[in-house]
């Protein structure tokens, strides 16, 4: 391939899996892996290290961007058309299939519900609004069960799954939806921190968060970064790499198939339950 020149200062965000401490370190490997290959490949301008400053939605609509992760909310809900789907993770975490995956509705140990119907008026953390794992499949589990749009008794915003762990440890909150990933990532890096809490019910499952890239990209560019991301699955140098991210390897899904993130909200809205309350 020719050099393929992009805008200048192209960006790279991976800021949705960053925690515990060594799946950062593993992130930043597999950046690493991937930076090399696209230069192989004749791309310029790939940035050393993937930009850990910019907010991670901040990234999605720049016109710079070369890589980023997304979630399959926001990307059903106002990113298709706007930006390039390049992939999606295969996981290989409790709760994962394939390149879908789902939530664990996620109580403290000693909580005595026994099914998510248990959890009427109880206290809800959520880490955003726009989230597919964190709110929209927790819609979707708790629909059945709200009565005249309402089922908890109050619901907070933490920003982030793992705050939404640390409320329930800390008795801020009862209940939250936490995704099948950063669950595995957590139960694999740091156990001690789920030692006080225990799953109750799984959600549905959807597919997994995509890796995207601006609107503008070439077929070239796409193609090459579905080339540098299935190599660095394959190479056996990064075995370990991969270990700790749970990541088996990546597959091309099609924008239609995250429909079913619409699908689940849809059907909650038509059982009367339009936003987690």
């Amino acid at each position: 391939m020719s050099a393929e020149a992009g805008p200048a200062g192209r960006l790279v965000s991976l800021a949705m899996y960053v925690d515990p401490p060594a799946v950062r370190a593993a992130t930043r490997a597999l950046w690493a892996h991937l930076r090399d290959a696209l230069r192989a490949a004749g791309f310029a301008d790939v940035p050393d290290a993937a930009d850990e400053a910019i907010a991670y939605d901040a990234a999605w609509l720049s016109p710079n961007l070369l890589l980023a992760q997304t979630c399959g909310y926001p990307f059903a809900t106002r990113l298709r058309g706007r930006v390039r789907l390049v992939a999606t993770p295969c996981y290989d975490h409790p709760g994962c299939s394939g390149a879908y995956g789902g939530s664990f509705i996620v109580v403290r140990a000693e909580n005595r519900a026994t099914s998510v119907a248990d959890l009427e008026e109880r206290r809800a953390a959520i880490n955003d609004r726009a989230s597919n794992s964190g709110y929209n499949l927790l819609r979707a589990t708790i629909a059945p069960y709200a009565r005249n749009g309402r089922f908890f008794a109050d619901v907070i915003e933490t920003g982030g799954h793992a705050a939404s762990l640390a409320a329930i440890v800390d008795g801020v909150a009862d209940v939250a939806a936490i995704d099948c990933v950063t669950w595995g990532n957590i139960r694999r890096h740091a156990p001690d921190r789920l030692a006080p809490l225990r799953i109750l019910a799984e959600t549905a499952k959807t597919p997994s968060l995509p890796l995207i890239t601006r609107a503008a990209a070439s077929d070239a560019e796409v193609t090459a970064l579905r080339t540098a991301l299935h190599g660095a699955a394959a190479d056996p140098a990064m075995a370990d790499t991969c270990a700790t991210l749970g990541l088996r390897g990546f597959t091309v899904l099609g924008d239609a198939d995250y429909d079913v993130v619409l699908r689940l909200e849809r059907d909650a809205i038509a059982l009367g339950y339009p936003i987690v309350a």
